[in-house]
């Protein structure tokens, strides 16, 4: 009987077809395999809903952090609701599924290695990773949009009640340390956010200009501060394996369908995490 395995996957992006039949033929290796859904599973709540309820029904465990996409209100999206209230829904919803959240108590991971805490976060990005010669906000948000590189964001992903999608990054930054803080010691962690936490994988984006759409520089040191056996990402559908001051990061994302098509391998869903 296969070993049970912690695994993670994000950046499904469900409506499109061909991604909606990789889901369908996803699997786990045993019984006790868990899953991390590290955001991007779709943009309308239906999608999200039908991703998630598969994905519990067949992992023993499956834990979720938002990504951009899901605190989109799209046009045809019939739940109507607008940031912090949209995520609130969201973190009913999977509780609904079974699937843990951000919001719930961080479960533990009884690996090969030992125990590990997995944390599924929120943190959105402040437009502090900016293109060379940007200094500020408005200077950094100029540069992009002079050259055509926007973040749908910043017509889709709205931040009330926060007066901007850079404050409410503020008060994740600010609530997600508490809890972090505050988990049980003793245990490494396996920290699951949609955007990367350092600005390294940033770099070799085509479009440095969408840098800032990716982070923020409060995160710099969390996995450091945070005792994490690895760090899990996606957004940035380059999925790779980095180090970070020794630090495993793994970004997970399946990606468009133009994206992974033309890679010579098939997509590898989900990532073993070896901790």
């Amino acid at each position: 009987m296969t070993a049970p395995r912690l695994l993670a996957v994000s950046d499904l992006h469900v409506h499109h077809p061909d991604n909606r039949k990789l889901v369908e033929e996803l699997r786990p290796g045993s019984d006790g395999d868990w899953l991390l859904v590290a955001g991007d599973v779709g943009e309308l709540t239906t999608d999200i809903a039908w991703a998630l309820q598969l994905l519990a029904d067949r992992f023993a465990r499956v834990v979720w952090a938002p990504g951009n996409h899901e605190l989109w209100t799209p046009a045809r999206d019939p739940v109507r609701l607008r940031g912090e209230e949209r995520y609130r829904y969201l973190v009913e919803l999977c509780r609904d599924l079974g699937v843990l959240t951000p919001e719930d108590p961080y479960p533990v991971w009884e690996g090969a290695r030992g125990p590990v805490t997995v944390a599924p976060l929120f943190v959105l990005y402040d437009y502090t990773w900016r293109p060379e010669g940007a200094t500020t906000k408005e200077e950094a948000l100029r540069t992009a949009y002079d050259a055509g590189i926007v973040c749908t964001d910043e017509v889709m992903l709205h931040p009330d009640p926060h007066p901007g999608r850079d404050a409410w990054c503020a008060a994740r930054v600010e609530f997600t340390e508490a809890r972090l803080a505050a988990r049980p010691p003793g245990l490494p962690t396996v920290l699951v956010n949609h955007y990367p936490l350092v600005r390294e994988p940033t770099w070799v984006l085509t479009h440095p200009e969408f840098a800032q759409w990716c982070g923020t520089e409060r995160t710099a040191r969390w996995h450091l501060d945070y005792d994490a056996a690895a760090v899990v990402y996606g957004h940035l559908h380059i999925p790779r394996l980095t180090h970070h001051d020794g630090v495993p990061f793994m970004e997970v994302s399946l990606g468009y369908p133009r994206e992974w098509r033309p890679r010579p391998n098939p997509p590898a869903l989900p990532r073993v995490i070896d901790v």
